[in-house]
């Protein structure tokens, strides 16, 4: 099964900020475009730790995003480069980022829940 990104189901839209999200068995994608300046901290409060409580595997298609892992460590991860992220991290984008990624559905259910509550 294949389908276009711009065909997921919409998950968020806040002006230039938009998120698709699918599941498909125990694992689900989300195709993330953030504008410059987005700061996702605000949206993971109240998850666990304040942070993001799932695991992803995926890839920046254009752009950039500063990573601040739940130990502290940081990194920036930009187009062209594939990423894990553990489950408690945070980030911020400068430049504005497009990314694909895919992680547990139980995981990026609860976050997909929680940002569909505070953009309501």
């Amino acid at each position: 099964m294949a389908v276009r990104c711009e065909d997921l189901p919409l998950e968020v839209q806040q002006g230039e900020l938009v998120t698709r999200y699918a599941e498909y068995g125990d694992m689900a994608i989300r195709h993330a475009t953030l504008p410059a300046g987005t700061d996702m901290g605000p949206v993971l409060q109240g998850l666990p730790g304040d942070r993001c409580p799932s695991e992803h595997w995926g890839v920046v298609l254009s752009g950039s995003i500063d990573v601040t892992h739940e130990d502290g460590a940081q990194e920036l991860v930009s187009a062209g480069e594939v990423y894990h992220w553990p489950a408690g991290h945070t980030g911020v984008t400068k430049e504005g980022v497009v990314f694909l990624e895919i992680g547990p559905t139980a995981d990026m259910r609860q976050f997909s829940e929680h940002a569909k509550k505070l953009f309501a």
